[in-house]
């Protein structure tokens, strides 16, 4: 059993306590914008090419135990955006939810309010990136160019909760995909909002942050875009 108190997160281990028992397991949440500086930090010693920290086989040990991410960060599944290694983080550090085009449904909602009231995550970042193909076959298929290929298969519910990003972005925008890929994972950032009672009374009370950010393919770096609010 998880209890959320004052910025503490106490871990229960799977027996009963004992009356006036010390819990098993207790860490520290950081602070909504702490961790979202802990992942900015961690981005740049990716991009500076610092050493990667290392899963000793002791932190593993640890981690067999219990696990307390510190944030939640739902990316796309393309090969190419790794959250542990682009953020520089150990394992059970990060909850990653990836779905491709980071799009928000029941199920990436439901992983989402699992981590931040079980588990403790202070942070939730939905997290585009640069050339995004899930994004440009949504794109493709609106302007009727869609692939024959996709015929009989389910490609086309991720394009429909894309298709309110590419439909948003203004006519005569110079790079209509990028703007698109920025646009969908503020749609995702607010869907999180919007979607779960207990994250957004958690929002509105300081203890989470839910921000949007962009990935850049070409020089590694993430940028944040905007931040899901009232």
């Amino acid at each position: 059993m998880t209890i959320c108190c004052g910025g503490k997160v106490v871990l229960f281990g799977s027996k009963a306590e004992e009356p006036g028992s010390l819990p098993a397991f207790v860490a520290e949440a950081p602070a909504p914008d702490q961790a979202l500086w802990r992942l900015i930090e961690g981005n740049a010693a990716f991009i500076e090419g610092r050493a990667a920290p290392i899963n000793s086989r002791e932190h593993l040990k640890k981690l067999a135990a219990a696990q307390h991410p510190f944030a939640v960060i739902v990316g796309c599944a393309d090969s190419r955006v790794s959250a542990q290694t682009l953020f520089n983080q150990k394992l059970g550090q990060l909850f990653v939810v990836r779905v491709a085009g980071n799009v928000v449904d029941d199920s990436v909602l439901a992983s989402i309010e699992y981590a931040v009231i079980h588990l403790g995550s202070t942070l939730v970042m939905t997290l585009g990136h640069e050339r995004c193909g899930a994004v440009k076959a949504t794109i493709e298929a609106l302007a009727g160019r869609g692939s024959p290929d996709d015929a009989g298969t389910r490609i086309g519910a991720l394009a429909a909760l894309i298709t309110p990003a590419v439909r948003s972005v203004p006519a005569g925008t110079a790079d209509p995909l990028d703007a698109a890929v920025s646009l969908n994972a503020a749609n995702a950032a607010a869907e999180v909002f919007a979607g779960s009672r207990p994250l957004r009374t958690r929002v509105l009370a300081g203890q989470l942050k839910i921000v949007a950010a962009r990935y850049d393919l070409d020089d590694g770096r993430v940028t944040p875009t905007r931040t899901a609010q009232a």
